[in-house]
């Protein structure tokens, strides 16, 4: 990736049986030093643009569609604040198939849980809110043009309105979709600021003088709190 082409780097003291001395150093990728977006782009919604994840695509994908450059796939991962791509990068519908059988197997259509379907009354004002996640049993009640609307059957009268079953079963299929659906829309940095963000990103890795500093990309630490084995 070429994230790891930009992180400085550091030469850390060597234990290893085959070291020379205990002068000996490993040199190293700094991955402790992180990249963040700017705080002040952050709350610019200007500054992105929406962006649907396709069936299959990956982070490389995207950044060459969206960047032209495949290679700044990292880019694509932490201006959408995904830190954990396996949990947090939608899974292609093939995948997120087999990952639904192998998780609820001869269960996967089996009911997961209930969730309610809109409800408005005669002028439109929302009664019921849809998606709101209930038991199977749930039942409504309100008042509308002077008579009372309800699912409920043991509930009879002439005023009584009956109304069809504001609730809805969720499988587990059905409900691993809907999550691996919400990983889908995503945002990303408009191109235009995209060489303002890699500046700024090089200038965070430079290293600051200190006892430790060898060169803007380089810095030797001695491991203090071990010794040689």
């Amino acid at each position: 990736m070429g994230y790891f082409r930009e992180l400085p780097e550091l030469d850390y003291q060597s234990f290893l049986k085959d070291s020379i001395s205990s002068q000996s150093y490993l040199r190293v990728k700094n991955l402790f030093r992180r990249n963040k977006l700017r705080d002040d782009l952050k709350g610019i919604f200007t500054v992105f643009d929406k962006y649907e994840i396709r069936d299959g695509a990956r982070p490389d994908t995207v950044a060459e569609e969206f960047y032209g450059d495949a290679e700044l796939d990292w880019v694509v991962l932490l201006t959408a604040g995904i830190l954990n791509p396996r949990d947090e990068w939608p899974l292609s519908n093939y995948n997120l198939s087999k990952y639904a059988d192998s998780l609820y197997g001869t269960e996967v259509n089996a009911v997961h849980h209930y969730e309610t379907k809109e409800v408005k009354d005669s002028s439109g004002k929302l009664i019921l809110p849809k998606g709101k996640t209930v038991p199977g049993t749930f039942k409504i009640h309100y008042y509308d043009a002077g008579q009372l609307h309800t699912n409920d059957a043991t509930i009879l009268g002439e005023n009584v309105v009956r109304i069809p079953n504001p609730v809805v079963s969720v499988t587990n299929f059905e409900y691993e979709v809907l999550k691996n659906d919400k990983k889908s829309s995503i945002y990303l940095l408009r191109p235009s600021y995209l060489q303002q963000f890699l500046n700024d990103m090089r200038d965070i890795m430079i290293y600051g003088r200190s006892s430790e500093y060898v060169g803007e990309k380089l810095i030797r630490t001695d491991n203090t709190k071990l010794t040689m084995p």
